[in-house]
């Protein structure tokens, strides 16, 4: 299982980085397909197969990562219409319809927050952001295996430790510590920063886990060999991205604006 994990993401990170790196439309398809598959796994949890209400949560997060490069003030409509639709578009008797409304904003915000953030500063917001969650996935994992100790929540989540939390938010704030001479920030206060969304990525790890554990299921998928499913990868990621965007929005600017 290990090697596994470290195969697959020794293929997913350079993709990742690259697409990042050059951004613009390549950056915008690779979220958008992200969003698809992520919009496949939500559908299958809810209702145990992907049906006509996944082909729209799919279709608003391709048309969001798109819009919001250039057009960003039709985002939310498209997600507000994509949750009025796939409910109607995909039911069973017995499963709520919140479910499927609550996936168009799980995934929607989140695409189009990476999308919008990528296209303020050439990347550098955005390669932070996926350096501080991948450092607390990482670490995280590695300390709650090497330390043990206290769960965290064990019934959402039984493999979860305060070791691994504190791991990870520990590995955060030094990604903050060192990033911050290239965006011109106070170290402590990026590191503070990074600390916190740490802290929200993994809120956003036991919402997941929590959403399976009611679901009944074990991953979100098997997609990434080692890893489960797109959600299992990005349950992070999804909770972090609309902070950090709404943080651009409040200082109109990427990282370096943040003063």
């Amino acid at each position: 299982m290990l090697g596994q994990r470290i195969l697959s993401a020794l293929i997913l990170l350079p993709i990742a980085l690259a697409a990042v790196w050059y951004g613009s439309w390549g950056f915008a398809c690779l979220v958008g397909l992200a969003g698809v598959l992520a919009a496949w796994e939500w559908t299958r949890l809810c209702f145990g197969q992907c049906g006509r209400g996944g082909w729209v949560l799919g279709g608003m997060a391709v048309l969001v990562a798109l819009l919001a490069s250039f057009a960003s003030a039709l985002v939310l409509p498209v997600v507000f219409l994509a949750a009025f639709l796939a409910p109607l578009a995909q039911q069973e008797e017995g499963r709520s319809p919140v479910w499927m409304v609550s996936g168009a904003f799980y995934i929607g915000l989140p695409v189009a927050a990476l999308t919008w953030v990528r296209g303020l500063d050439q990347g550098h917001t955005t390669l932070w952001l996926l350096l501080v969650v991948w450092a607390t996935d990482i670490f995280a994992y590695a300390a709650g295996r090497l330390i043990g100790g206290p769960k965290l929540m064990p019934r959402v989540s039984p493999k979860k430790t305060w070791a691994g939390l504190l791991g990870g938010v520990s590995a955060a704030a030094l990604i903050g510590w060192l990033m911050a001479p290239e965006t011109g920030l106070n170290a402590s206060i990026l590191a503070l920063i990074s600390a916190g969304l740490a802290v929200l990525a993994q809120g956003g790890d036991l919402l997941e886990s929590w959403v399976k554990r009611h679901f009944g299921v074990k991953d979100s998928s098997g997609i990434i060999p080692g890893h489960g499913g797109v959600l299992d990868r990005l349950d992070g990621l999804l909770a972090v991205a609309p902070v950090v965007a709404v943080f651009c929005m409040f200082y109109q600017g990427g990282l370096a604006e943040w003063r």
